[in-house]
């Protein structure tokens, strides 16, 4: 067992979570580099979509054969990822709080990259049932497992700043495909031939490189001692903003209106963003037909990375000064109106103004993930956070399933009777308008969780 110490050393196991509890002067600002190591890896999911048009041609090379794959089939490899992102998480909350996070990361590190290879393979045979379990569902659980564990142990680093250290840890998620979107266009015309679009290869190369970087994230992770604190910060004597001095255990948790409000409000403020950005590179070349090239549509999602990335520091530190809850209002006020403008804005070919939208409305998409730990901490406590976000994160497994169906099957049912592809996305935006002001009533129905859900002192010295 891993709290078992070595017989003949005296030391824990390595992957243990007492071998990564952090020694005498050790400093925090060493966690987020660790943290960014595997989300800056996992990031990469953002960037799928540059891989969905060369998917299409993998047999047909210059044109899409009667046998190829088509956009909507592919779709479902982006959508099972999120949705085993979101149930790996939630199933593992509990064993990440036992195991901590060094264990986890590295299992993490062998899904991720292992996935990659495996969806190698699948492209090779031709064999889409290989993508789904390759990227989808190894590759998934790679994503939920490396994307929990850095953000419960940041929180516990910096109990005087959670929505900034939920930010540096979930920044890098936003960001790894400002990295991964070019460089997987680098690899894919590196390896591209007469017989080949490049894909397979390229899936080798990112799937050794990215087992790497999260492995010696997973290494470098540290705890705090238990008790720990920061050097001159005591705790808040008030409770403004709903923050809470009190613990909620994670299977309490499941009893409050608060999470599944909190949940509501994840789902749909992922829902509204997570669809355009998996077609973010179709959508603006049929947007801007002849001119966005496929290169331009790759620097396109990598500018809504940089967005998406800056969002989730820039958002989630505001909201330490602002609170969570005002923070959220933001989102669904701010986007809401942005998503009501972008079909006018592609109408009259303002590509300005069309970039600029979709780049706010990411960086709030991104804010809304690393914003919402720190609001289950100032909820639930920092106890069980780790699993109590694990569970939440189930939001976005259901959200990345909705999102796509919206944005592809909309898309296509209008095509299909007529509609420019072009417009074809404008009824879709509006949706997600609609979506992001129920949203907003979600959250202004969040309260204070009730005392009779808190933990006594004795049940959180036991730990149950």
């Amino acid at each position: 067992m891993s709290s078992v110490a070595d017989s003949t050393s005296g030391a824990p196991p390595f992957f243990s979570k007492e071998a990564t509890i952090a020694p005498p002067g050790f400093s925090r600002w060493m966690v987020p580099p660790a943290a960014l190591a595997v989300h800056l890896c996992i990031g990469e999911a953002y960037a799928f979509s540059v891989f969905n048009a060369p998917l299409t041609k993998v047999i047909g090379i210059t044109q899409s054969a009667p046998d190829d794959w088509s956009l909507t089939t592919l779709g479902w490899i982006f959508s099972l990822a999120i949705v085993f992102l979101g149930l790996s998480a939630a199933f593992a909350g509990k064993w990440l709080e036992h195991v901590g996070p060094r264990r986890t990361m590295f299992t993490a590190a062998c899904c991720f990259g292992g996935g990659f290879l495996v969806s190698a393979l699948g492209v090779w045979l031709h064999e889409i049932w290989m993508l789904y379990l390759g990227y989808g569902v190894i590759g998934g659980i790679g994503l939920g497992l490396g994307y929990v564990s850095p953000v419960s142990t940041l929180i516990r680093w910096f109990p005087d700043r959670r929505g900034m250290a939920t930010g540096l840890a979930i920044m890098g998620f936003g960001g790894g495909a400002m990295i991964a979107a070019p460089l997987s266009v680098m690899l894919m015309k590196h390896f591209a031939s007469d017989t080949s679009m490049g894909v397979a290869q390229t899936f080798v190369v990112l799937g050794v490189v990215y087992f790497i970087s999260m492995s010696i994230g997973s290494l470098a992770i540290r705890v705090p001692p238990p008790g720990w604190k920061p050097e001159g910060w005591t705790p808040p004597a008030t409770t403004a903003r709903l923050v809470s001095r009190a613990h909620v255990h994670i299977d309490q948790a499941l009893k409050t209106p608060q999470f599944y409000l909190i949940w509501l409000v994840l789902f749909l403020n992922v829902t509204a963003g997570i669809g355009i950005l998996g077609q973010a590179s179709v959508m603006i070349q049929e947007s801007f037909k002849g001119t966005v090239t496929a290169a331009a549509a790759a620097g396109f999602v990598g500018l809504l990375s940089l967005f998406n990335m800056g969002g989730r520091f820039v958002w989630a530190s505001a909201s330490d000064w602002v609170g969570r809850k005002t923070t959220y209002y933001i989102f669904f006020v701010l986007g809401a109106v942005l998503y009501y403008a972008v079909p006018q804005f592609a109408q009259s070919g303002n590509i300005v103004l069309f970039v600029l939208a979709y780049c706010v409305i990411l960086s709030m998409y991104g804010g809304g993930f690393s914003t919402v730990p720190a609001y289950l901490a100032d909820m639930f406590g920092t106890a069980f956070v780790g699993g109590i976000h694990g569970r939440l994160l189930t939001a976005w497994a259901a959200a990345g399933v909705a999102g796509p169906v919206l944005v592809n099957y909309v898309r296509a049912y209008q095509v299909a009777h007529g509609v420019a592809k072009a417009d074809a996305y404008t009824m879709t935006v509006h949706i997600m308008a609609v979506l992001l002001v129920i949203g907003f009533v979600c959250n202004l129905l969040v309260t204070r969780v009730h005392e009779k859900h808190h933990m006594s002192e004795s049940q959180l010295a036991a730990g149950n």
